[in-house]
């Protein structure tokens, strides 16, 4: 089997593409012979060293990747479904590099009819964040306004389909003229180019009286304004600190990191109580020990599927050696929809 290593933190030449022996799935496992590999913006952060759950959970030489899509090559003892043969999506917790993983069977779910493999690789990570962010946390309701920050990415576009879907009223954001129409053909009311737009004045357009939702994960360059214009009774939910990182070199700005983290918001509990607002956030990689919530919110999220209330979203894909160019687009912050590797199973 072949894997992509990091050995120690650092920039793109840390993914190193290696061999190793293949895999045998234990008790309760099963062994997927992987076709597809989703990227996700926290494999850059794990390549940089900076990710909690990475440092806590697994350590360093580590591989990256939380989803993957593909075949079911064998089963361990116990395991009855899936079976051998079977095109499945998985959950990792990191280890999705790779040509071969295995993972707990309960961790796998059968790739509904239609879907491609691509698509699969790209939709686990991206459409459970969106559902634990908007459903769990913030119990976004019919007729609310919910405003999705990055909506262009893989959680926004996931979190604009899921609030079009419950019936809610979406105000995407974008930084580029070539990101809008995509997150208009999601189902997005309107959609602000931050780039070429005064963002809060167009939200404030849209949403008079201030959002009930509001889903950030830019950090320190919204959260401010993202807390201001949340209704009475809004919820900000925090999922990532992408205006932190560096667009390009691959490299943590230190300084910047430091003043960036000096000027995050620190929300008051008092301001709190008194307008009737909630600040919540998560990482989505410390809840996978709660896998029966996620296994629930996975069934749902297919079911869905299944009756056309959502679709995957847009997938660029790449060869499964060019995983530090996939992380170098994503980290320029070009990109649209999911970014997926690609593994040639004939090599």
């Amino acid at each position: 089997m072949q894997k992509h290593v990091i050995e120690k933190p650092g920039d793109y030449r840390q993914l190193v593409l290696q061999e190793h022996p293949d895999l045998t799935p234990g008790p309760g496992e099963i062994l997927i012979a992987v076709q597809a590999a989703g990227i996700n913006y926290a494999d850059c952060i794990t390549r940089m060293g900076l990710y909690a759950s990475a440092k806590q959970l697994k350590g360093y030489p580590m591989t990256p990747g939380f989803e993957v899509a593909g075949t079911v090559a064998a089963c361990g003892e116990g395991v009855s479904k899936p079976a051998v043969g079977d095109r499945v999506m998985a959950l990792t917790l990191f280890d999705g590099y790779a040509s071969q993983v295995v993972v707990p069977a309960n961790q796998a779910f059968e790739i509904p009819a239609g879907m491609s493999v691509t698509e699969a690789a790209g939709f686990p990570t991206v459409f459970l964040t969106a559902w634990y962010a908007l459903f769990t946390l913030a119990a976004a309701r019919p007729d609310q306004a919910v405003l999705v920050h990055s909506a262009a990415g893989g959680v926004g576009g996931a979190l604009i389909q899921l609030a079009c879907a419950t019936g809610c009223s979406v105000c995407g954001v974008v930084g580029g003229a070539h990101k809008v129409e995509y997150a208009k053909s999601l189902g997005a009311d309107v959609v602000i180019d931050k780039s070429s737009q005064d963002l809060w004045q167009c939200a404030q357009r849209f949403a008079a009286n201030g959002f009930d939702v509001v889903l950030d994960a830019n950090g320190v360059s919204t959260l401010r304004q993202s807390y201001r214009h949340l209704a009475a009774e809004g919820r900000l939910v925090v999922y990532g600190f992408a205006s932190m990182m560096p667009k390009k070199g691959g490299k943590p700005n230190w300084l910047k990191l430091g003043w960036d983290y000096l000027r995050t918001p620190r929300f008051d509990p008092l301001d709190m109580t008194v307008n009737n607002k909630s600040v919540l956030a998560f990482n989505l990689s410390f809840l996978q020990a709660r896998m029966d919530a996620l296994t629930e919110s996975m069934d749902q999220l297919c079911l869905w599927l299944n009756h056309d209330k959502i679709r995957p979203g847009k997938v660029t894909t790449y060869p499964f050696a060019d995983a530090a160019r996939a992380q170098q687009d994503l980290e320029s912050g070009t990109t649209t929809g999911k970014l997926v590797l690609v593994v040639d199973l004939s090599a």
